[in-house]
């Protein structure tokens, strides 16, 4: 279990959910090619998880002291398991990350492609040693990273199979891949600042720069308040031009219940949180938030393809 633990194995289980959603929920219920077949597809999803799970161990490894003071009870590198084989690990998961995105780059007669799994991998890395330290900066990397993580679909398997035939519509499904990696980036963001703020003391005994250590936690929850209403107005702008003038009323309301509420709950809560307690509670919501807004893509299919008008 505490390996488990390690890999932030329910974090890797949610992106695993997330592009098994896309390719299963959505693409493969669309009259269009694909480039990868099942075998392959798996191998995609596999890849992005290992990659992710090396971020997780080389980012406990290089944070111990931080963790320790944040939450010495859940601290694992160093504690439960020994930095040589969190290190092990972690080149573990890299080589073969990077390994399994090389063979698909090449399957799909794309082999510059590789250079994205790469790309992904020293970006954790630089993250853990670096950029983690810069304000807003590793905020903005994590975000976009699990935004690549919806891209990385398009690239793989819709761009290899497009053609002068297919362009306009592949093009139109490659756009519905960029809304939600956006939304992704997004929500990720605000969760990030929202972590920082739980995670404040350690990070100010270990000298980081964080936005709440800046400008104080007060003025970082007024910042996630007007990020969250933001990014409440585009989700209901979207809703309305998307969904509820297309005549889809159970994806509009499946959208309103599970993705809206939760962030009007967010928007209402994080103005006056104080405690750590506060932040943890407004973090979990935001991953929840992203959980049925990356769901929602299979509810507006099913609501195109079987519950018209």
């Amino acid at each position: 279990m505490k390996y488990l633990k390690l890999i932030r194995y329910q974090n890797l289980l949610l992106l695993a959910f997330m592009q098994l959603i896309f390719r299963y929920g959505f693409l493969k219920l669309q009259n269009i090619p694909l480039a990868l077949n099942h075998f392959q597809y798996a191998l995609l999803v596999l890849s992005t998880v290992l990659i992710a799970a090396a971020g997780y161990v080389i980012n406990d490894i290089l944070d111990q002291e931080t963790d320790y003071d944040n939450r010495p009870d859940k601290t694992i590198v160093g504690r439960l398991i020994s930095e040589k084989t969190a290190y092990n690990m972690y080149f573990a998961f890299s080589i073969f990350g990077v390994g399994i995105g090389y063979y698909l780059a090449n399957a799909i007669q794309k082999p510059s492609f590789a250079g994205v799994f790469i790309i992904i991998s020293a970006t954790l890395y630089m993250y853990a040693t670096n950029l983690k330290q810069m304000l807003l900066i590793g905020n903005i990397i994590v975000a976009l990273l699990l935004s690549l993580s919806v891209l990385v679909i398009g690239l793989f398997d819709l761009l290899p199979a497009t053609y002068d035939g297919n362009r306009q519509v592949m093009g139109d499904i490659f756009a519905i891949l960029i809304h939600y990696a956006i939304f992704a980036f997004i929500i990720n963001l605000i969760r990030e600042i929202v972590k920082d703020m739980e995670d404040v003391d350690g990070d100010y005994n270990q000298g980081m720069s964080t936005l709440p250590i800046a400008i104080g936690i007060s003025r970082t929850s007024k910042v996630a308040f007007v990020l969250g209403l933001i990014a409440t107005f585009i989700l209901l702008l979207y809703i309305n031009s998307n969904l509820m003038s297309f005549g889809l009323y159970y994806a509009v309301i499946y959208a309103l219940l599970f993705v809206v509420a939760p962030m009007i709950f967010f928007v209402t809560k994080i103005w006056s949180a104080k405690t750590k307690e506060d932040f943890h509670l407004l973090s979990t919501v935001l991953k929840w938030v992203i959980f049925f807004g990356i769901l929602s893509v299979l509810v507006i299919t099913l609501n195109v393809n079987y519950v018209k008008g």
